[in-house]
């Protein structure tokens, strides 16, 4: 009985303490209505198969948000739209997603150097075209393990590198920064300066 008087005194404050630390970042949706979203981790529609969100949700650092929501008008301005497919993501999703695929090519190591997803600072997206609704042609699928993928990749249609060029320029004109293996992935400023944060995110 002691345990679990004890339980129902230290759950509210570590509530408020989960509360506090997600303070730290802000709701996209809320900050800013002209995005579209795909938030594939909280479905079964990725590489893990299996949800790993109990709902899509995009939170980031305050900084990341108000430079997103520019390159966002930037986009708008040529007639597309930021599509996102992730945001901030706990240290603990993170490691079920190394333990089913431990390649630091193209998931981060949770043990080393962490993600940036893990601090709120990145952000996996596309864009689609305003007229149509569709994604415009970036070459392969989001979360797609191949050189395809690259940056650097060449081998494809002159259309294709033109929209990668496209979506490239106009995020780093806002203090945005590639990674290597993936054209949907983009750093915010000093990426890796930030801290790590393990907390769920509210579904409230």
């Amino acid at each position: 009985m002691k345990i679990f008087q004890l339980l129902l005194h230290f759950i509210p404050l570590l509530v408020f303490s989960q509360n506090k630390q997600l303070d730290q970042f802000v709701n996209l949706a809320e900050y800013d209505d002209n995005f579209t979203y795909d938030i594939r981790y909280a479905t079964e529609n990725n590489f893990l198969k299996q949800p790993i969100y109990d709902c899509e949700k995009c939170l980031l650092l305050p900084q990341a948000a108000e430079a997103l929501a520019k390159a966002n008008n930037y986009f708008c301005d040529l007639g597309y739209q930021i599509k996102i497919f992730d945001c901030y993501r706990p240290l603990s999703a993170q490691k079920k997603m190394w333990e089913i695929y431990p390649d630091a090519r193209y998931v981060a190591n949770p043990y080393t150097k962490k993600s940036v997803h893990n601090r709120g600072a990145a952000v996996d997206l596309t864009l689609i075209d305003l007229k149509t609704g569709k994604q415009i042609d970036m070459g392969t699928s989001y979360d797609y393990f191949g050189k395809e993928a690259h940056q650097d990749f060449k081998e494809l249609s002159a259309e294709v590198l033109a929209n990668r060029k496209m979506l490239r320029e106009g995020l780093e004109k806002f203090g945005f920064h590639i990674i290597r293996t993936e054209w949907w992935h983009y750093d915010y400023g000093k990426a890796y300066s930030y801290p790590v944060y393990d907390i769920e995110f509210s579904c409230l």
